[in-house]
């Protein structure tokens, strides 16, 4: 038997998102937005995010691109704390977000840059505070 949509959606959302992520989002669905959530998870996480025309890479990349560009701060930072699953760098970041300065405006992209810098500052705390080599 073949796995529902919302299954594979979910694994795709949890590899890319993270399991804590996804797990504190799941806990805070409600009667207002449950069916907004099966419906990201079915058709963008099992649908967009499950295609072969992209890698993981390169949809967070666009995905990214198209945060910044259309002002989406909150999503932006998840999706730059994403990269640590999908593969996309600092670099292909940076470039990205140069890209948006030309296409969408300089001060999409200035927001963006803070953004970024403000997520790489946190995720860099919470490497330098975890315990090594145990």
């Amino acid at each position: 038997m073949s796995e529902s949509r919302y299954d594979v959606g979910m694994k795709t959302r949890r590899s890319v998102l993270g399991d804590a992520h996804v797990d504190r989002a799941t806990q805070k669905i409600t009667e207002i937005d449950e069916g907004f959530q099966r419906y990201i998870t079915e058709n963008v996480w099992n649908g967009v995010w499950t295609s072969d025309a992209f890698t993981k890479r390169e949809r967070s990349i666009v995905t990214i691109a198209l945060l910044a560009g259309l002002g989406h701060e909150e999503e932006l930072a998840m999706h730059i704390r994403a990269t640590l699953n999908t593969g996309a760098t600092r670099d292909d970041i940076r470039e990205t977000l140069m890209h948006v300065a030309v296409y969408a405006g300089v001060p999409a992209a200035n927001t963006a840059f803070r953004i970024a810098k403000q997520t790489y500052a946190e995720i860099d705390a919470a490497s330098d505070a975890s315990p090594k080599g145990e």
